[in-house]
């Protein structure tokens, strides 16, 4: 399953051959003589993560030397100085000898025809990927690599065939490009909107006897799918998203063959121990009022409104509030959202400190901070340009000082400025998932109320 990708370099050749040729990451050294990394254990950690290097129309030792010749020689040292390309493959599928022989083998194809490559294998990621380090020079006439479109779908064929060839598994969907934030936050389980829908998936099929209740329980869950098998890719969506997502792009559990397998396959002791779910996992007890028993009155009590009594019930449909986590958020938009409390706490504190009430608050606190900033920036300016012509030891002294602290200042305003255009740019979805989940509570209630009302008339 060889996965691709190739990018410019602007920066730094040098920077870019060693990351490749790093020996905490390559172990063994497959230079043109064979050079063996392995005896020094220290730096390659053992033999465990075998790994090699190769240069292609280039000996790997001299790499930089013989790329930045070619440079200086068309005199093309500048813009794009290489390319840094890598292929990956599936946990334990390749050795690192048929790993490394594949890059190679991919490097020649693609490169080998003018262009000075590195090729070197890792390990550190878990699964053994080829990186290559490509000199955007050609050697011969001096013509700079062409990285368009075409080039990458060519990098992505030949290692497709390469792939085939030594009979490797090979993508047939191949997913875009995913954010790095989000592909960080896959990674550690958050609750990002894949991540989301896997759950409610894998909690669909094992309530399930067949796709008539799947649908039912996906529903609960406040999501659309569609099952037509006149559809080539089934697909889901919230109840609340106009776009909609082809499920095989979950994973490979979650294709259409793979849901048909998993949900007639698990046995019906599995189901009927899992078939008495509650709606969304939420009970009736969750929504029945509690009573209690105040001593004065409440009529003199100041009342919240504006922009706090709006942070104050999100926090609470999140179930924010440490002390009582019995409110969790049914809504899918509102599961998302416990990924950015950290921005929603720094918007709380903001809205109650500087007592912004409204929208209109905000951008007048936005327009005033705008102006103690540039006035402070001035103040510091002054001071720089007295530093300049200052000898005294105790007033640079003073001076540095006074610098520091306008310097803080302008951190702190210039925080609270970001935190204030957050605060304008999220008020529409906080009050989108408010209404969304305000939504979605109301209709668990009113259903649950419904079969209590059910049973108790069976019982009579």
């Amino acid at each position: 399953m060889g996965t691709t990708k190739i990018w410019a370099i602007k920066d730094s050749l040098s920077r870019v051959l060693d990351y490749a040729a790093n020996p905490h990451k390559t172990i063994y050294s497959d230079l043109r003589n064979v050079l063996h990394y392995a005896g020094d254990e220290a730096k390659t950690g053992g033999a465990e993560k075998a790994c090699f290097v190769t240069g292609v129309n280039c000996s790997a030792v001299t790499a930089f030397d013989e790329m930045r010749s070619v440079q200086e020689r068309f005199g093309k040292t500048t813009g794009n100085v290489a390319y840094h390309a890598y292929q990956s493959f599936k946990t334990d599928e390749v050795t690192p000898e048929l790993c490394h022989r594949i890059g190679v083998e991919l490097a020649r194809k693609m490169w080998g025809g003018g262009y000075q490559v590195l090729v070197a294998t890792h390990f550190n990621t878990g699964t053994y990927h080829n990186h290559f380090v490509v000199n955007a020079v050609n050697m011969w006439d001096g013509k700079k690599f062409n990285c368009n479109e075409g080039a990458y779908w060519k990098f992505r064929a030949l290692s497709d065939e390469l792939c085939a060839e030594h009979r490797l598994t090979i993508i047939k969907n191949p997913q875009g490009k995913t954010p790095r934030s989000i592909y960080f936050a896959e990674k550690r389980g958050d609750p990002t909107t894949f991540n989301l829908m896997r759950e409610a998936i894998d909690y669909a099929i094992t309530c399930s006897r067949g796709f008539d209740d799947f649908k039912r329980i996906m529903r609960d869950q406040g999501y659309f799918i569609d099952l037509n098998p006149n559809r080539k890719y089934w697909t889901i969506r919230s109840e609340n998203s106009k776009k909609a997502v082809r499920m095989y792009r979950l994973g490979e559990n979650y294709s259409n063959d793979s849901i048909k397998r998993r949900i007639y396959e698990q046995g019906f002791d599995t189901w009927q121990r899992n078939a008495d779910y509650t709606h969304s996992r939420i009970t009736l007890r969750d929504y029945r009022p509690t009573r209690r028993r105040f001593i004065g009155s409440f009529k003199q009590t100041k009342k919240r409104t504006g922009l706090v009594a709006l942070y104050m019930h999100y926090c609470y449909l999140l179930g924010y509030y440490p002390k009582n986590r019995r409110h969790q958020p049914l809504s899918p938009e509102m599961k998302e959202a416990w990924r950015h409390l950290d921005r929603l706490s720094d918007q709380v504190r903001l809205v109650s400190h500087k007592g912004l009430n409204t929208i209109e608050d905000v951008h007048s606190f936005i327009a005033e901070t705008d102006q103690l900033i540039q006035a402070i920036t001035a103040d510091r300016q002054k001071v720089y340009n007295k530093l300049r012509r200052c000898h005294n030891g105790n007033q640079r002294s003073e001076l540095l000082h006074r610098r520091d602290d306008c310097t803080a200042a302008l951190t702190d305003l210039r925080k609270e400025k970001k935190i204030a255009l957050t605060i304008l740019e999220d008020n529409p979805t906080v009050k989108e998932n408010i209404r969304i989940e305000t939504q979605m509570r109301n209709e668990t209630y009113g259903l649950q109320q419904k079969q209590r009302h059910t049973f108790r008339s069976y019982g009579r």
